[in-house]
């Protein structure tokens, strides 16, 4: 037996960072999450870095932070991408069906109930800053519930309808509608980023309401930020599913990928909806009474 016969019948595979299919039933090993985790990190420093170059005595100027907050969330995008190719769609033609699915949703399950927790972490703060003294004067003029979120809030209602009709559509082998209706859904996800950014411009450049003009600003730009995030990246695994589907990559029997991002999309939603009954509608309400 040969070292080359011997590294393969152990599973290892080049600069891989472990041994192919381990643990058994989840893949081969890869090195994007941990180039993922290095991008995210990345993020995380560029922002305190601006944070360190805001105020009269800036120890740095804020374009280095943005610098490295830029290329970090570019890397993380890209990181993504590869992640994804690499575990659904590279090997997807050697009909490897990562124990039929149940890894994959399981994985998803995990992730949502983290993102519930982390959501959780968010409301609590607000909660705690909301039961205790209360005026027109934390919210920016005007207030923070308008025609926009109304709007904003239709559209990615909408969206949930748009991609449960696609999923139908593939389940019945309507490829063709599958990817006209997702693909309605990548581009109503693309809108309401775009809606979200506008509210921020009115907010900052209008009316003045910054990340530091409050306790309430700090909920509400942490909880709506983090929330736009989670948008982002489920505009992103909507396009990949895109680009899967046009390479054929999708059936009536194989749509693991599409049920498990459905999943996230929908959640993502409900967070929406709960995030406009409390932060918007429920800092207006009551004010009066205070």
């Amino acid at each position: 037996m040969t070292a080359t016969d011997e590294s393969d019948e152990h599973g290892h595979h080049g600069f891989l960072p472990a041994v192919r299919d381990f643990p058994r039933g989840y893949g081969e090993a890869s090195w994007w999450p941990f180039f993922a985790a290095v991008a995210v990190t990345g993020i995380y420093v560029g922002a305190s870095l601006y944070v360190l170059g805001m105020g009269e005595s800036p120890l740095l100027p804020k374009s280095i932070g943005l610098g490295v907050f830029g290329v970090s969330a570019a890397g993380f995008v890209f990181s993504l991408f590869g992640w994804m190719y690499h575990a659904f769609s590279s090997h997807f033609w050697e009909d490897t069906s990562h124990n039929e699915g149940k890894s994959l949703r399981m994985g998803m399950l995990l992730f949502l109930a983290t993102d519930i927790a982390t959501f959780s972490a968010g409301f609590v703060y607000y909660f705690f800053i909301r039961s205790g003294a209360w005026s027109a004067e934390i919210l920016p003029h005007g207030g923070v519930l308008g025609a926009l979120v109304v709007v904003n809030t239709l559209l990615l209602v909408t969206s949930s309808f748009t991609y449960h009709w696609a999923e139908k559509q593939l389940q019945r082998g309507n490829k063709d509608a599958f990817m006209r209706w997702l693909g309605l859904t990548f581009v109503i996800g693309l809108v309401f980023l775009a809606g979200q950014a506008y509210e921020y411009f009115e907010l900052i450049e209008h009316a003045g309401f910054t990340l530091t003009s409050g306790i309430y600003a700090s909920a509400f730009f942490g909880l709506t930020g983090l929330h736009g995030l989670h948008v982002s990246l489920g505009v992103f695994l909507i396009g990949v599913i895109l680009f899967r589907a046009a390479r054929g990559q999708f059936s009536a029997e194989r749509h693991v990928a599409v049920t498990t991002v459905s999943w996230y999309w929908h959640f993502v939603d409900a967070v929406w909806l709960f995030l406009v009954a409390v932060l918007y509608a429920g800092a207006e309400l009551g004010l009066g009474a205070h």
